[in-house]
């Protein structure tokens, strides 16, 4: 057991691993900032999608014409699902990349374009910046997780 704690021990002073925990932690909490800020427009443009949300505006019928669909909320929403879709993937890959044994340098390189690309495709579609602002913003952040998974396969399977 004592040698189980020496190896935890051992991955928490890894430089790269705390690269890697520092800059998916940064990712995290903006995919989580998408859910308040999901719930700013849904409060700020009267647009929910569920009755029980729609109390404090009214009862009954009165309250029904807050249940629809906004262009605002649902532009945020379509940011925070491509974070899902490309967020957890880069938290999967990452770790095994850290875990690879890559140089420093090279893997901030990686944590960092990819933190960047998405903080970038955050404001280009909260904003929206005209294209092909989010669609490169999106392409560099894909990029790097196909790099990192390419040298997970490389490095440390038997391909």
């Amino acid at each position: 057991r004592s040698g189980e704690m020496a190896k935890l021990a051992q991955l928490i002073d890894n430089d790269v691993f705390r690269a890697y925990a520092t800059y998916a932690t940064i990712v995290l909490l903006k995919m989580m900032l998408m859910s308040l800020i999901t719930a700013y427009f849904r409060i700020t443009r009267k647009a929910f999608v569920n009755p029980e949300d729609t109390a404090s505006f009214g009862k009954g019928e009165s309250a029904k014409k807050f249940l629809r669909t906004d262009p605002d909320v649902e532009r945020v929403r379509r940011g925070h699902l491509n974070d899902l879709e490309n967020i957890v993937p880069f938290l999967g890959i990452g770790l095994l990349y850290a875990l690879s044994g890559p140089e420093l340098s090279t893997a901030l390189l990686h944590f960092r374009i990819f933190t960047g690309a998405r903080v970038l495709h955050t404001f280009a579609y909260l904003i929206p910046l005209p294209q092909p602002g989010r669609g490169l913003s999106w392409a560099v952040g894909y990029a790097v997780t196909i790099s990192m998974a390419y040298k997970v396969l490389k490095t440390g399977l038997f391909l």
